[in-house]
This record gives C-alpha cells, structure tokens and sequence, in this order.
C-alpha cells in the first residue's frame, strides 16, 4: 500500500485503482467458488461420484482450492483495507493457506497416478483404487503438508515474546514465519515435494503413452489429464519462484509495483483455481452428466413459478 501524508491527514495514493483491483479480485472469487460449491454439491448429492476415487480426488482438489482461495483473497483485501493486522491473527490465516498449498500439487501427482493406473492396469484397478484407500491417501496428504509447518510454528512459540503476537505485521508467512531456518526449511521441502510431483507426471505421461494404443479414446484423455495436470504444477511451481518474480518485475517495472502485486496475484493463486472447475468437472462425461441435471433441477423450479 502506497500511503502518504497530506495536510495532517492520510490520503491514498491511486485509491480507487486499487479498489478496482479489490473489486476485481472478489468477484473472482465469488464466481469461481460458486461454481466449485455447485461442483461440491454435484458431488455430495450422487453416490455414483462418491462411490469412484477419481471424483473423490477431484472432490478433495475443488474443496481445498475453495479454502486456499477464500484466504488468499481475504489476505489480498486485509492488505488493502487495513495493512497490518495482529500477528496472533495473521498466524491463523497463514497456516491453513500454506496447508491447502501444498497440498494442491500433492493431490495432483495423486490423481495423475490415478489415470496412469486406470490405464495401464485396467483389471487390477478396482482393486488398488478404491475410496477407502483415497480416504486415506488424502489424510496422509493432509498430514505431511502439516507436518512440514509444524517446525516453524514451535520455533516460533519458542523464540518469539509474547508482545510479538500481539503487534501487527504485513501478513506475510516470512514477516511471521522470520527465522533464516524457516525460510531455509520451507524452500527446500516445496522443492523436494514439486520434483517428486514432476518425476511422477513425467513417469505416468510416459506410461500412459508407450502401454495404450494410440486409437483408444481413455488413453487419449488420459494422457491429455497427465498433461494438464502437468500445466497446474507448472502454476504451482511459480509459487515456489514467487520472490524471484517480483524482484525481476519490480526492477523492469519499477513504477508499477501496486500492478505487478495484483498480476502476480491473479496469475499464481487465482488463475489455477479457475482450471481445476473446468479440467476436472466440466471436461468429465460422467461428471457433466450429472451436473447437467443438477443444474436442471434447479432452473425449473424458478420457470414454474
């Protein structure tokens, strides 16, 4: 926030630019996460999707880009309206969104290995892949992107004063999480986590490619998921080469920081939550199938009335 002092009083610059951008960004939101709810309420409402792992994993991505976008933007508009909030507040806010974070390119090296299974081990896929066993693979999802922030937290409680959680911070994960470990802890699990999902992509696309026939329609698709998945991780990824982004955008454009925030913005935590919707339910037969007469339902109603 660019604010500077004018006559006693506190004017901001470029004010209604920035509301602009604010109100650009939760209309963003809102219309992605009314479609995801839609998706979510698709899902809930029909025990063939719930009965299949492949929606199951799907279920779990929408639900957890609803959460990490819901606080993304929540932090965007705190920027703006307020600047700094207490760090107690921050601290809440920041480790969910670093779960769901991580989590995201977790459960899309997962649903990867989903296709490649489908495929490759067509006989055999009913009996690996089952929800059961997608429960549980998610709770382990779950935990180890936990587990990799737990660290930062105790070495937060145990060397910050508890004045520092009652101040007020930017809320940013390195003005809380601070400490040259933290930093150097956090950068090189996401990098361990993103190869791991890269060598799986790479691994099940090639796969997928030399077991099935290139006229069978599944693998096509298949190998198209892989691919797309393949460009989700890629987002992810600039998530991890954030920092060095802004650096080199901020010297290119110097006059134009507040513009470069909001691009970053929108290109790394809203753009690849605008996909997942369209990937993964909408491009899906059986998933559009259903969506289709839930949106049916809903409109008839209103027509007779």
């Amino acid at each position: 926030m660019n604010v500077t002092a004018v006559g006693g009083g506190v004017t901001r610059a470029n004010f209604f630019t920035d509301l602009g951008k604010n109100v650009i960004v939760v209309i963003l939101g809102i219309s992605i996460n009314s479609v995801n709810a839609v998706m979510v309420h698709t899902f809930t409402r029909h025990h063939v999707l719930r009965s299949n792992p492949r929606y199951v994993l799907f279920f779990h991505l929408v639900l957890n880009d609803m959460i990490q976008l819901t606080i993304s933007i929540s932090l965007y508009i705190f920027a703006f309206a307020l600047g700094t909030i207490h760090v107690f507040i921050c601290l809440l806010l920041i480790l969910p969104a670093i779960i769901s974070t991580i989590n995201t390119p977790l459960n899309l090296g997962v649903m990867a290995t989903e296709c490649f299974l489908s495929i490759c081990f067509p006989l055999r896929y009913n009996n690996i892949c089952t929800v059961k066993r997608t429960c549980i693979i998610i709770s382990f999802i779950w935990a180890v992107s936990s587990l990799s922030v737990l660290p930062d937290v105790f070495i937060l409680l145990a060397t910050e004063q508890q004045h520092f959680f009652l101040s007020r911070v930017f809320c940013d994960r390195d003005n809380v999480f601070h400490s040259s470990y933290s930093k150097e802890k956090t950068n090189a699990i996401f990098l361990v986590f993103l190869v791991l999902v890269w060598l799986t992509l790479f691994y099940t696309y090639f796969r997928v490619l030399l077991t099935a026939k290139a006229a069978d329609a599944d693998a096509t698709k298949a190998r198209s998921t892989i691919l797309l998945h393949a460009f989700q991780v890629l987002l992810c990824t600039m998530t991890f080469l954030q920092p060095l982004l802004m650096q080199l955008l901020r010297y290119l454009f110097p006059q134009g920081v507040a513009s470069v925030h909001f691009t970053i913005f929108v290109i790394i935590q809203i753009f690849p939550r605008f996909l997942s919707p369209i990937i993964y339910g909408l491009r899906d037969k059986t998933f559009r199938k259903y969506l289709s007469r839930y949106c049916l339902c809903v409109q008839i109603p209103a027509s007779r009335k």
